[in-house]
């Protein structure tokens, strides 16, 4: 008969953070490159970077760094992000409501694409695309390889240099 021997930090990898942890197990919180963090944990703030309304989550990075990073954002409904670019790879995982994007230079919400919760979205580096919501919030998890940021197409649409 063989047997299956699973360590505490396996198990804990197979469990992911649902649940609670057995005191033996949340040792693992603690070890140098692992993280778990409850969804109540997470600090949201305003994004520079978007139209005001949207709030981040950095849950790993820091996105200026060339390291692997994870946030999430929240939109509220009819949110607008108009026609802009990234530096890196942007994957997106749709977590809750619908989010739209699309690819051009301006905001065309007759060619976005609705991407419902499950659904996932990879657009490639310097990409010119835009996204928006309708009539219900959205929260998204993007991760990639940083140094992250966002450039818009006409710097005019970029909240940052708005008084």
């Amino acid at each position: 008969m063989t047997r299956l021997h699973i360590s505490n930090l396996s198990l804990v990898c197979l469990l992911g953070a649902s649940g609670p942890l057995s005191p033996a197990l949340a040792t693992a919180q603690t070890l140098p490159g692992h993280s778990m963090v409850s969804a109540a944990e997470l600090k949201w703030v305003d994004v520079p970077s978007l139209p005001p309304g949207a709030k981040i989550t950095v849950m790993e990075g820091p996105m200026n760094e060339a390291v692997p990073f994870t946030a999430r954002l929240r939109m509220p409904a009819n949110y607008r992000i108009p026609a802009h670019w990234h530096p890196a790879i942007e994957h997106v995982s749709v977590l809750s409501g619908t989010f739209y994007m699309g690819v051009g230079e301006t905001l065309d919400t007759s060619k976005g694409m609705a991407v419902s919760a499950g659904g996932f979205v990879v657009m490639q580096t310097k990409t010119p695309h835009f996204a928006y919501t309708l009539n219900e919030p959205a929260e998204i998890q993007l991760h990639g390889v940083g140094p992250w940021g966002v450039t818009y197409v006409n710097p005019a649409d970029d909240p940052r240099k708005k008084p």
